[in-house]
């Protein structure tokens, strides 16, 4: 278990907020915008699949504020840290989480829509969306590791 002060914390669950926002912007531009590989909902209704991708792009961007807003508050109050690898292994464990949640909830309870659903196997995608969420969440808590023992080492 890695222990944090709570300006570390603080810092985390900011950087936390911002990979969340980041990985959803990524997959909304990426996939939904450039690749046209899917929408939020899989639909007939062209104007209900641009509306949910509204929706989401709605989500993900407040996100993004929220978590600039939350580094502007704790940094007002003196109360956020400053270690960028725990800045960058936050994000990295927010955005890992977001492929993670997102592809369990939408890809397979809800099947609203799959990563890629022309695809001859699109199992395989959305799989790969997956562990692409798992290695985030891997390269995130190594990078925080890493940190602290260089800390300790000290």
């Amino acid at each position: 278990m890695i222990s944090l002060s709570i300006k570390d914390k603080n810092l985390f669950v900011a950087a936390f907020i911002l990979g969340l926002g980041l990985l959803g912007a990524i997959d909304g531009i990426v996939f939904h915008q450039l690749l046209q590989w899917h929408h939020m909902v899989l639909s007939t209704n062209i104007q209900l699949e641009i509306l949910t991708d509204g929706f989401f792009t709605a989500a993900f961007s407040a996100l993004l504020i929220w978590g600039g807003i939350k580094i502007f508050k704790d940094t007002r109050n003196d109360k956020l840290g400053y270690n960028w690898s725990i800045f960058f292994g936050g994000v990295f464990i927010g955005g890992g989480t977001f492929n993670l949640v997102e592809g369990i909830v939408n890809h397979h309870i809800l099947q609203v829509h799959r990563v890629k659903p022309t695809a001859e196997n699109p199992l395989v995608y959305d799989l790969a969306f997956l562990a692409l969420g798992i290695l985030l969440i891997i390269v995130g808590w190594m990078i925080i590791r890493k940190s602290k023992q260089i800390k300790v080492a000290r």
